[in-house]
């Protein structure tokens, strides 16, 4: 089944405990692309680029089956920036820069060919331009899930209520569950979330797992796998959105068991991520190192009991 990834494609400059970067790729339309590709076979990917950024990362999108007709580049501008130091805890980072650049004029085209995708992956972007590409498509996918962040609790709230009535899945981390809801317990979090509108919602919890819930009161939790080293946790959750929704792409099943399984394997790619710097770690994958580390996925969870009356 056909996806379309919405998000941003960027220059990042990083720094953690364990080392720094000068200007890499990355961007959350980048790394939900390339984690998702080793799913969807048909992937199809929205964004904007200045003409400073690679032409050959392009064509390495491209060669990965990664459909980049959505693409825009602008002439004489520059790309998308962010640099950012995490802590030693890697759980809290400081932004060093911030240069929006092409993202803040960003005006989503969705080619003709894109039309009629089943499955819609709306990465963190401003609400406005999320909602702006679901409104762009003749027909609402099968499924659309989406990403945000507190920035835009802060200071688009409006526009981001708008869009989340408008989707099935929201993706989000536990500070940012509980600040949309005002509630504490993730629980009643999520049921005050889906009261906004979505069918499912996926709380985050960075190396303390997952939690996917819908409204028929399901919950399920994925473990995170333990790591010996974690070098980069930048873009992992978006490593986990492109696993998530390329698992459902693939299998075209959007029912609460199938979407346990791509949980799991959203967090399977997300372990991936974060133990190299930017896309490095996820770019170059084969079919057994997932399958294995989808497999550890399991193993850390399953168990069997005999309970005696």
């Amino acid at each position: 089944m056909s996806l379309i990834t919405v998000g941003s494609v960027a220059f990042d400059a990083i720094e953690t405990p364990f080392g720094k970067t000068d200007k890499i790729i990355g961007g959350a339309g980048t790394y939900i692309a390339l984690s998702s590709s080793y799913f969807a076979k048909e992937q199809k990917l929205v964004s904007v680029v200045g003409d400073d950024f690679p032409s050959a990362t392009l064509e390495d999108l491209k060669a990965r089956g990664i459909d980049i007709e959505g693409i825009q580049i602008k002439k004489g501008e520059k790309t998308f920036f962010w640099s950012g130091k995490y802590h030693n805890d890697m759980n809290t980072r400081d932004t060093l820069v911030t240069e929006l650049n092409v993202l803040g004029e960003f005006d989503p085209v969705i080619p003709a060919s894109y039309q009629g995708a089943e499955f819609l992956m709306l990465g963190n972007l401003a609400p406005s331009v999320q909602k702006q590409v679901i409104e762009r498509l003749d027909k609402r996918p099968k499924l659309i899930a989406m990403d945000t962040m507190n920035f835009w609790m802060d200071i688009a709230w409006d526009d981001l209520m708008e869009t989340i009535k408008m989707v099935d899945v929201l993706i989000i981390n536990d500070e940012e569950a509980r600040q949309l809801s005002k509630e504490y317990s993730l629980a009643v979090a999520a049921k005050k979330i889906m009261a906004m509108g979505p069918r499912y919602v996926i709380i985050k919890k960075g190396e303390h797992g997952a939690l996917l819930f819908n409204n028929d009161n399901n919950v399920f939790f994925a473990p995170a796998l333990p790591l010996e080293s974690v070098f980069d946790p930048t873009g992992a959750g978006d490593t986990f959105a492109g696993g998530f929704i390329g698992y459902l792409a693939k299998t075209n099943d959007i029912t609460f068991e199938n979407m346990k399984r791509a949980v799991i394997t959203g967090s399977a790619m997300a372990s991936f991520c974060v133990e190299k710097f930017g896309t490095e770690r996820i770019e170059n994958l084969s079919e057994n190192d997932i399958n294995k580390r989808i497999m550890e996925f399991v193993n850390l969870a399953q168990f069997e009991i005999e309970i005696n009356n």
